[in-house]
C-alpha cells in the first residue's frame, strides 16, 4: 500500500491518503524508463546540424594538375574530402530525430516514474490550490510549509494561469497539468506536489 501525506491550502498536514496502486504502486520498469526518456529527449532535438559536401564547399572545380606525368596521386577538384577545407563525407544533414513510441510503453513509463517517487516518499498531496491573484510569496510560503525543497513539480488538474504566474519566479518550481505529465520531468524533480483533484486525471491518462 502506497500512501502520501495530505496538506491543506495553508500547508498544514491534515492526514494521509492511499494512492492508486495501479499508478503509484507498481514495480518501476527501468528499461522502459530509459526508453521513454531517450524518446522524449530525441523529440526535443532541433536537428539543424549540417555539414557541406564536396559539391557545396566554396572551392574551384578546376583540375589541380594534369592526370599523368607528375609522379603524384591523381586528383580532381580542390573540394575533395582529402583536402583541408574540402567537403565532408557522410556528414550530418538537417533531419527530424523524433520517432514514435507506443502509447502503452509511454503510460507504463509514467506509472514507473510515479511509483519510484512514491517509494522514495517524494510525493505529497495538496487538498486544493486556490490563489485569488498571482502571488509568488504565498506559493513560496506554502511550499516551505510542506517541506517541498529542491526541484518541485506541482501537478494541477487543469491550466491555472494564476498558479503558473505565481511559480514563474520560483527557481526549481515547475507547474504542469496532469494530462501533460512526462517521464523526464518526473525523474528530474526532487518532490512531486499533486493537487488532489489531479489524481483522478492522472489515473485516467496513464491507465
Amino acid at each position: 500500500m502506497t500512501t502520501a501525506i495530505v496538506y491543506d491550502a495553508g500547508g498544514n498536514r491534515v492526514g494521509e491518503m492511499e494512492l492508486a496502486a495501479g499508478v503509484f504502486g507498481i514495480t518501476p520498469h527501468t528499461a522502459v524508463l530509459h526508453e521513454a526518456v531517450a524518446w522524449q529527449l530525441a523529440g526535443r532535438r532541433r536537428g539543424t546540424h549540417s555539414t557541406l559536401t564536396r559539391g557545396e564547399v566554396n572551392r574551384t572545380t578546376r583540375k589541380l594538375y594534369r592526370q599523368k606525368g607528375t609522379g603524384r596521386a591523381r586528383h580532381g577538384a580542390r573540394g575533395a574530402p582529402v583536402f583541408v577545407g574540402g567537403g565532408v563525407v557522410f556528414g550530418p544533414k538537417p533531419r527530424d530525430h523524433s520517432y514514435s513510441l507506443p502509447k502503452k510503453v509511454r503510460h507504463l513509463a509514467i506509472r514507473s516514474a510515479l511509483s519510484e517517487k512514491a517509494i522514495e516518499g517524494r510525493i505529497s498531496v495538496l487538498e486544493r490550490l486556490e490563489l485569488a491573484q498571482p502571488k509568488t510569496s504565498v506559493l513560496a510560503k506554502m511550499l516551505r510549509a510542506v517541506a517541498a525543497e529542491g526541484k518541485v513539480l506541482l501537478v494541477t488538474a487543469g491550466l491555472d494561469p494564476v498558479v503558473v504566474r505565481s511559480a514563474a519566479n520560483l527557481p526549481g518550481v515547475h507547474v504542469i497539468q496532469a494530462a501533460n505529465l512526462n517521464v523526464h520531468l518526473i525523474l528530474i524533480s526532487d518532490h512531486l506536489l499533486i493537487v488532489r483533484d489531479a489524481l483522478d486525471h492522472i489515473a485516467e491518462v496513464v491507465s
